[in-house]
């Protein structure tokens, strides 16, 4: 019988206790796990609790974002109107807007891009 080294065997332990911390932190108890496809759903379960988890200071991320725009209380206004619908601010100052596909689209009445 071959053995595992004691690398796999310490991943698989973390991996166990990031999933037992995570759905009792929720004070949901264990993961669901169906019986077809059970590791489908635990996959899928852990991948919505991580993308939904973090938690964005918008008003750090606009100072950062409108850092150098020459109208900045107006630049700042728009992006913590943006980032609080979104949830999400493009880094750098400038671009990277395929970073937040919510932030990039959000129109004006007049159909401009409305998230500097």
């Amino acid at each position: 019988m071959a053995r595992l080294p004691a690398a796999y065997l310490f991943l698989f332990l973390l991996l166990v206790q990031v999933v037992a911390e995570a759905s009792l932190s929720e004070g949901k108890g264990p993961l669901p796990v169906q019986a077809k496809g059970g590791d489908e759903a635990l996959y899928k379960n852990l991948y919505h609790k991580i993308k939904s988890s973090p938690k964005i200071n918008c008003g750090i991320a606009c100072e950062r974002r409108c850092s150098k725009a020459s109208r900045k209380k107006i630049c700042l206004r728009t992006c913590r109107g943006c980032c609080a619908k979104c949830h999400c601010v493009p880094p750098g100052t400038y671009g990277n807007k395929g970073a937040c596909p919510c932030y990039a689209n959000l129109r004006t009445r007049g159909n401009k891009l409305k998230c500097p």
